[in-house]
């Protein structure tokens, strides 16, 4: 490697000496002859040092890979379920075909999204009398198409039909405009819950209804919900609902409170043991860029990557400290953002964040559903360009971004998590014994930061080769050439295709492993998973 030096042309490792004495011994030379040298060319050679050592001086993580290391069983607990675009978009071929690549990537089991009871999809309308009428037409279509890509219905029971509303004029800002208030009567949805949950069993059975999940409403505490006051209104919609599902059968999974940022789960849990309520599930979000205020009630900085796993570890705290501690956690919204920002959700910074976000929840939940699969989506409006800082694994026109590449290398790691000392790595090992190493240099967006060298050593081993895949900025970066071609708002036929290649997994190298030692690079921004044999 070489480092540019205004002052000396090329410093440059000479093959009999060590890379670190060797830029010492110059750097010492270049202070020697300071006092030659007039202040402003001073001053360049000063920073050019500075710039020098920032770049080089890191020394390498030494890991041991020692294959005889504490082990733990390692669930793939971060690519069971995914969330999507609303109910009504499932219908989409582009959505559809979103779904399978996934699907192929992960093996993911659940999808969860929100509005199916909005007025597009026509579960609920009344007559003049004001009986209701249902209507499962378009719920058919869109549970057939999960269930014919083997995806099963993680259930949100949202939001209010129009004439079912208490408030009609409770529109949210959504471009979808979803009434979010109570019902006007609860007798009447009651009936809908209990007419919808009959008409899922009748048609699918109840041996696979009963492994679906259902879950009560979307983020109460905020303005998804106009309920007053908020917790007591969500106590009653949920005891309605919960109620209702169970009593058409009681094998039928409901849970709650689905809040935002990792709130009222431990009163919610307090309710529904005081009031006898059923409840097989606890849920909830967070995003990596909420505030510790909402989610901690302190001002204590904690930084985008640990948000996500603090607040899961509070949650988790909380079901344990309970009166039903034995709880499934389903963490079912989660990203780094809830915002739309390109240079996070759409770029290499993905791939350090989830495969740290993996390491530090590992044991303190059950599901993780990542928010979302797909930019076929339309909270803030029909999607206008390929890469606008959408939540989803795969940009529009079926392009994916390297969160995409991130999870299908995850997919990778076995099922048992072997312990290693480092907090940039996972070490596991797959059925047939080999062993799955992710390495990462997490990096912040647009700050310049320098690759990471890793010194693995190998014991009670005989690793022979590594195979390793990548994810980073000179791999499978589908922004680089999205650049290139000048940044189109609608790319041509021709230009999707270019922008498809270049996002593909790229092929990995292998790497011969000496001595029982090897060096592996990571640039910033990068995820390395290799798999050792």
């Amino acid at each position: 490697m070489k480092s540019r030096f205004p002052m000396s042309g090329e410093v440059t490792c000479h093959t009999d000496e060590p890379r670190e004495i060797h830029l010492k011994r110059q750097q010492s030379s270049m202070m020697r002859n300071l006092a030659k040298i007039p202040l402003f060319s001073l001053l360049l050679c000063f920073a050019s040092i500075c710039f020098l050592h920032a770049q080089t001086s890191s020394q390498p993580e030494v890991i041991t890979i020692d294959a005889n290391a504490p082990a733990h069983r390692f669930p793939h607990y971060w690519e069971q379920m995914f969330g999507s675009g609303r109910a009504i978009l499932s219908l989409r071929e582009s959505y559809r075909h979103d779904l399978r690549e996934v699907k192929q990537a992960t093996g993911f089991q659940f999808v969860r999204f929100h509005a199916i009871f909005h007025d597009e999809v026509g579960v609920y309308r009344e007559d003049a009398a004001g009986h209701p009428i249902y209507n499962f037409s378009y719920v058919d279509q869109i549970y057939d198409g999960l269930l014919a890509n083997q995806v099963k219905p993680f259930v949100e029971l949202s939001f209010m039909p129009h004439q079912l509303a208490s408030n009609p004029n409770a529109v949210h800002a959504f471009w979808y405009k979803q009434n979010v208030s109570p019902p006007k009567d609860y007798a009447k949805w009651d009936a809908m819950i209990a007419a919808f949950a009959n008409h899922l069993i009748e048609r699918y059975g109840i041996d696979e209804v009963s492994s679906w999940y259902f879950e009560v409403w979307n983020e109460p505490n905020i303005d998804f919900w106009v309920g007053e006051p908020k917790q007591a209104t969500y106590w009653e919609l949920y005891d309605h609902t919960a109620r209702a599902l169970k009593g058409v059968n009681s094998h039928l999974r409901v849970g709650g409170p689905a809040t935002a940022q990792a709130a009222w789960v431990d009163a919610f849990i307090r309710h529904c043991a005081a009031q006898h309520v059923p409840v097989d599930f606890v849920s909830t979000h967070v995003y990596g860029n909420d505030l510790p205020q909402d989610v901690f009630g302190t001002s204590e900085p904690i930084s985008r990557e640990h948000m996500v796993c603090r607040a899961v570890k509070k949650v988790h705290d909380q079901i344990q400290a309970s009166s039903n501690p034995t709880l499934p956690l389903i963490w079912s919204e989660y990203n780094a953002s809830y915002k739309n920002e390109p240079e996070i959700t759409d770029s290499t910074y993905m791939g350090p964040w989830l495969a740290d976000t993996v390491r530090q929840c590992d044991g303190l939940v059950d599901v993780m559903s990542y928010w979302s699969f797909s930019d076929v989506f339309e909270e803030q409006g029909v999607v206008q360009t390929p890469f606008y800082g959408g939540y989803g694994l795969i940009a529009a026109d079926g392009i994916p971004k390297p969160a995409y590449v991130a999870f299908e290398l995850l997919h990778k790691l076995g099922d048992q998590r072997v312990t290693v000392d480092s907090d940039s790595a996972l070490l596991t090992r797959r059925e047939d014994g080999s062993l799955e190493l992710a390495l990462w240099n997490y990096g912040q967006p647009g700050k310049t930061a320098s690759a990471k060298i890793f010194s693995l050593h190998f014991a009670n081993t005989n690793v022979q080769r590594a195979t390793v895949w990548r994810v980073d900025k000179d791999h499978s970066d589908a922004r680089k050439t999205y650049k290139e071609l000048g940044e189109p708002r609608y790319p041509t036929q021709e230009q999707i295709g270019q922008l498809r290649d270049a996002a593909a997994l790229t092929p990995p190298s292998i790497l011969t492993i000496q001595d029982q030692t090897m060096t592996v690079e990571v640039p910033a921004e990068g995820l390395a998973v290799i798999d050792l044999r």
